[in-house]
């Protein structure tokens, strides 16, 4: 085969493709999208990101609701928490936070303050000078998935920050919320962009029925 045949054979395929990816409406144009979609975005967006803001994952998907708020901020700051660290049943989340030295005023400067929902995106960047108010993404002995809460309290032990964080919603801080160290944070949260992240929720939940495992 000649140079001349065979650039013309590989036009001929590149429409074809083209053509099979663009202009065809059948159901295996439809799949072959999906995956294109889920393989740019996996293998070339989310690492340049990632390279962007210094951080291995500088998005996730909120798939939990240990950060919402039921209603506004008034309602959710006097809605119950368990105080028995005080040797109260149960309290409020204002009674909760003044604990740690965290008024509602300090509350309403932190970034994100009235929490966010399971389907939101967040991104994230370098967690290297987070602080109280941040909210960090980072992993746990406990659960295999991610987990993303709130800074409540930072110490320093050998030079190296340990963190205590909280779900918003969450009535307290639990076993994963404590001792988080540096190695086990993978960044902190920079903005939210609301519901894109059903998208992914979706899509795992679709490819699970068929056995396959994304993260």
């Amino acid at each position: 085969m000649s140079f001349k045949e065979f650039k013309d054979k590989a036009k001929r395929t590149l429409k074809k493709v083209w053509w099979f990816l663009w202009e065809d409406e059948s159901i295996w144009s439809w799949i072959a999208n999906i995956v294109l979609a889920f393989v740019l975005i996996k293998f070339i967006v989310f690492p340049g990101l990632g390279l962007l803001f210094g951080t291995s994952y500088p998005i996730v998907a909120v798939v939990s609701g240990s950060m919402e708020h039921d209603g506004n901020f008034d309602q959710w700051w006097t809605s119950s928490a368990d105080c028995s660290m005080l040797g109260q049943q149960t309290c409020s989340q204002e009674d909760w936070y003044q604990t740690y030295g965290i008024s509602k005023e300090t509350f309403l400067e932190y970034k994100l303050h009235n929490g966010f929902n399971k389907g939101d995106i967040i991104f994230l960047k370098s967690a290297k000078d987070a602080k109280i108010g941040d909210i960090l993404v980072f992993m746990t002995p406990y659960r295999p998935e991610p987990i993303i809460h709130r800074v409540i309290k930072i110490e320093e032990k050998d030079n190296k920050k340990i963190y205590q964080t909280k779900g918003d919603h969450n009535p307290y801080s639990g076993k994963y919320d404590m001792n988080i160290t540096e190695q086990q944070v993978l960044g902190k949260s920079m903005f939210k962009v609301p519901w894109l992240g059903w998208i992914k929720i979706g899509f795992v939940n679709f490819l699970s029925l068929f056995g396959f495992q994304v993260s």
